[in-house]
């Protein structure tokens, strides 16, 4: 379904610029002609631009590394190119480029679940990686899009499953935004702890996201900061699950912020300086935690955390060595 609205609102971008541009440009009007095609085409930028002013605002008091002028033009510019390749280009036309491959006996293998309006189309780049390298993997769609996030769980289930039945083996779960709620769902609603390796979460509002504020659909209000959904959902969960965790965050985040609600307490937490919401899911690093808890022992059912440093109060790290540029 989400294919289809993606697909049919690129044409119609496309169209309507083109047709804009061809009526002013037969009246002599090219300046007119080339600045509404331009808006239609990349209007997107400004939108993008509102959304990190906002998260630059609401970062002021959070305890992660405040970001420079820089970073913030950096992380922008970098998701102006980054979205429309996954918006636009890989989740309307290429959503199924890449088919699921769970078989490999003895191989661990990893589900990837995606984020708000998006579906597996979004993990494409990593779909191949692991084609390439040979790791069992699945990729969901997480549909009624705009459902509850409780719906997801039997997906989420289904996905497992399928992981199972090809290794043999517990997977690592890899999610990006809303991704990471929909697995914080399904462990607790399948109490599934004895069936994941790990989970590796990218920019995922574990306590929400102010940007949700206003929110109408049923999972973006579920995900609005402090909401009671989100309250209820840590209020069941052991202390001890999130031991399993690796949440990346970053402070160029202009989707989920302020910047430390992307973090668990106890988690291993990584953070990613000058990336925006979308493009930090394609970081270099975010694979390295991917292959790093592909190698890890099971050492959380001794008690044992999941590895990296102790968590400071809050769930960020004490050591900031923990970031990347």
């Amino acid at each position: 379904m989400l294919a289809r609205l993606q697909r049919a609102f690129t044409l119609w971008l496309v169209f309507t610029a083109a047709g804009w541009a061809a009526v002013w440009a037969t009246r002599g009007r090219l300046g007119v002609a080339v600045a509404g095609a331009a808006l239609c085409l990349f209007g997107y930028a400004l939108v993008l631009a509102v959304e990190c002013l906002l998260a630059a605002w609401a970062n002021r008091r959070d305890p992660a590394p405040p970001a420079t002028v820089v970073q913030w033009l950096r992380a922008w510019w970098g998701e102006v190119f980054t979205a429309p390749r996954v918006f636009n280009w890989r989740q309307p036309f290429f959503s199924n480029r890449v088919p699921d491959a769970p078989q490999g006996r003895g191989r661990r293998g990893v589900v990837f679940v995606h984020g708000f309006l998006c579906n597996r189309g979004f993990w494409t780049p990593w779909l191949e990686r692991c084609r390439d390298e040979g790791i069992p993997f699945v990729a969901v769609n997480l549909e009624p899009v705009f459902g509850r996030i409780d719906e997801y769980v039997e997906i989420v289930e289904a996905a497992v499953r399928r992981i199972e039945a090809g290794t043999g083996l517990a997977p690592v779960l890899v999610a990006h935004s809303m991704g990471g709620l929909a697995v914080r769902a399904w462990l607790q609603g399948r109490q599934a702890d004895g069936r994941v390796h790990r989970v590796v979460t990218i920019g995922s509002p574990h306590r929400g996201t102010f940007l949700a504020r206003h929110a109408r659909a049923s999972n973006a209000r579920q995900m609005r900061w402090g909401s009671r959904w989100i309250e209820t959902l840590a209020a069941a969960e052991p202390p001890e699950r999130y031991r399993r965790f690796t949440c990346l965050y970053g402070h160029c985040d202009n989707i989920v912020f302020p910047a430390s609600t992307a973090v668990l307490p106890g988690a291993r937490t990584v953070h990613l300086e000058g990336v925006a919401h979308v493009a930090m899911a394609f970081h270099p690093v975010v694979w390295e935690e991917v292959k790093r808890a592909l190698r890890a022992a099971p050492s959380w059912a001794s008690g044992e955390p999941a590895g990296g440093r102790r968590p400071a109060p809050g769930g960020l790290p004490e050591d900031r060595g923990s970031r990347f540029s």
